[in-house]
């Protein structure tokens, strides 16, 4: 047996704790609501406990409790994961400000995460990385989301790490973005001309890798690319976004150079709508690799049939859509 599984012979434990940092976000609430509906205890680790109480009637009482957290520092991850099973670490940012910087968080932050868990005895462990993740990328995204992952295998090597490409769901910050930007633009950028490649997979199916690569001692140590079931450019996203909400714009070539000068006064804005390191993301495609698919390192390898975009989209773009939520069941 190899030194990355030696420590994963067992599955988890019925009611076992599970911490998991980032637990309020886009994709945690939905590996908390998964989790909890297995019987699991959840330890939701974040910077504002206050702003994830809406976690705790996804179980029973005393089921899912949110825990004040903070990766960049040490005591409070420490105390985070004190007496849990197992930790899952979702913590990530799109841009930086202040204190939260990419190296910070995503680099060191799970750095420390790992470290802490390692000290307490604990070898089940998920990381969310990201499709892209390079040390030699010019994106510091990119760049911080390689430097987690070899942290970790040199800290956990019998951890798992899950790489998906853009989720989307009802939270999501791609197809609801654009639609939103639709609404007040007459047209939509299509940066770099809009080739990029991306593999959309929905944020449920994400949720349900992360509880079977918890359950499956089988995966410890691997790396797991996650897509959906078809590969888009990004023309074709922002396409399919309009044909959902039902609106015409313009689709508007961005040349990379003039995105990226755009993006630097755009990252000036609160939300930062666009920022240069997002540009330099768009450079290269966002897909699961053939290593990854033929070794079955993927949603089908974890016996996930992955869904459909258009499946999913109209469930919750229909607000933005010019006749309203019901204009898809018009008759005459």
């Amino acid at each position: 047996m190899s030194n990355s599984t030696e420590n994963r012979t067992k599955r988890l434990k019925p009611g076992a704790t599970i911490a998991i940092f980032g637990a309020s976000g886009f994709l945690g609430r939905h590996i908390v609501q998964n989790l909890a509906a297995r019987g699991y205890r959840i330890r939701a680790a974040v910077r504002r406990p206050n702003d994830a109480m809406f976690l705790r009637p996804m179980g029973a009482v005393g089921q899912v409790e949110p825990f004040q957290a903070n990766v960049r520092d040490d005591a409070s991850v420490r105390a985070a994961i004190r007496g849990a099973d197992a930790v899952v670490n979702l913590v990530g940012i799109l841009a930086e400000g202040g204190k939260q910087t990419f190296q910070a968080v995503q680099a060191e932050g799970a750095a420390r995460v790992a470290r802490e868990a390692k000290a307490a005895g604990i070898s089940v462990f998920v990381q969310m990385s990201a499709l892209g993740a390079d040390p030699e990328s010019a994106s510091g995204y990119a760049r911080s989301k390689a430097e987690a992952e070899d942290a970790l295998r040199q800290t956990l090597p019998e951890a798992v790490i899950l790489r998906p490409s853009i989720v989307f769901g009802p939270q999501d910050g791609f197809f609801n973005r654009f639609a939103a930007m639709s609404l007040v633009s007459p047209a939509l950028p299509l940066i770099g001309g809009g080739k990029t490649k991306f593999q959309p997979v929905y944020v449920k199916d994400v949720a349900e890798a992360v509880v079977r690569v918890l359950e499956r001692p089988d995966t410890a140590g691997k790396t797991y690319e996650l897509g959906g079931p078809d590969v888009r450019s990004f023309k074709e996203l922002m396409e399919l976004t309009l044909r959902e909400i039902g609106r015409k714009r313009i689709l508007l070539p961005l040349p990379f150079p003039l995105a990226s000068f755009i993006g630097w006064f755009a990252q000036l804005l609160p939300g930062a709508p666009l920022t240069v390191d997002q540009v330099r993301l768009l450079r290269h495609d966002n897909v699961v690799s053939e290593d990854a698919a033929n070794e079955g390192r993927t949603l089908e390898g974890l016996g996930i049939k992955p869904v459909m975009a258009e499946a999913i989209l109209e469930t919750y773009l229909f607000r933005f859509n010019r006749q309203g939520q019901y204009a898809q069941y018009k008759t005459s």
